[in-house]
């Protein structure tokens, strides 16, 4: 589920903590790189279950219905098919899902409150009026009325704050999440061990990852020795702390990781300097990096494999 760019900020995250509290060592920013991914798992389940709880209110909204003394048409016809068919059910009866949720504790983490709050929210739209009072009782018509629920929900600043103050790393990772959750609702209905395939892959978080981390880590002093004569009129004091520490990423990729392409490594981390950086940062990382690829071109310390990795 994590993928290269994901893996990238969450380093550099880490690099920021090692910088602000001098007593963090290699091995404790490792182990909270690692417990970090792992909080984007806990999260993509988080989310799931939280559109299974609020699909699971129209079980209790048909009973309220059915319980007036005198129900509207509307009511008589309501039923709680957005819980009850076969795609809902399928995570609902899915044991190892079940045994996910129960191992990060999330059976007990939601407010009924929230839950009525935007099943209610979105049950007042057109879209679901619909789908209740039509007899299509399709895999295709179910899948469409989840997908515009977890649309709905994406949209609404409540369910965003909800999700923001259960999970940190919800704002760097959200991009992530609702393309998983909405790749999960088209696959729909789940096999059994679905949920495997957004599991943090060992080639992106250890691989590629851990070992982008570590580097930048051991090699701090070398890296900085390499970008300041590139800074000319700079010192390197002046340099945004999270520009510096992109720079000393974007160098060990450069020379540390064969497989990716110099162009790769230039573009993700001038894109990563958009979202994390200052405005001007782009066009500095942009420069410095193009000095020191064609530095290091000369000095034979870029080697990359396979053909046009260094174009």
């Amino acid at each position: 589920m994590l993928s290269r760019r994901n893996v990238r900020i969450k380093v550099m995250q880490m690099l920021y903590s090692m910088s602000r509290d001098s007593k963090l060592g290699v091995n404790d920013i490792v182990n909270r790189y690692r417990a970090n991914v792992d909080k984007s798992f806990e999260l993509y389940l988080f989310c799931l279950l939280s559109l299974m709880r609020i699909a699971g209110y129209a079980r209790l909204d048909a009973a309220k219905k059915s319980a007036k003394l005198l129900p509207s048409e509307e009511d008589k016809q309501f039923t709680a098919k957005l819980v009850e068919n076969p795609l809902m059910l399928s995570l609902q009866n899915n044991e190892g899902l079940q045994l996910q949720f129960k191992k990060y504790k999330l059976t007990h983490r939601f407010d009924s409150d929230n839950i009525r709050l935007f099943y209610t929210d979105f049950a007042k739209g057109d879209e679901y009026r619909d789908y209740i009072m039509q007899d299509d009782n399709s895999e295709e018509g179910h899948r469409n009325i989840l997908l515009s629920l977890f649309k709905h929900l994406i949209a609404n600043e409540g369910y965003d704050e909800f999700l923001e103050d259960n999970y940190a790393n919800w704002i760097d990772d959200k991009s992530l999440i609702v393309g998983a959750i909405k790749k999960t609702i088209k696959a729909l209905p789940a096999e059994a061990d679905f949920f495997e395939e957004y599991q943090p892959s060992a080639e992106a978080v250890e691989e590629f990852g851990e070992k982008l981390l570590r580097k930048a880590c051991e090699s701090d002093e070398d890296l900085l020795g390499i970008i300041e004569p590139t800074l000319r009129n700079w010192d390197a004091d002046r340099v945004a702390v999270i520009d510096m520490i992109l720079l000393k990423m974007a160098l060990c990729e450069l020379m540390d990781f064969p497989s990716i392409p110099t162009k790769v490594t230039l573009n993700e981390f001038v894109e990563i300097s958009k979202l994390y950086s200052t405005d001007k940062s782009k066009d500095f990382i942009n420069g410095i990096l193009d000095r020191l690829m064609k530095q290091l071109h000369k000095e034979g310390k870029i080697q990359k494999t396979g053909r046009g990795l260094q174009e």
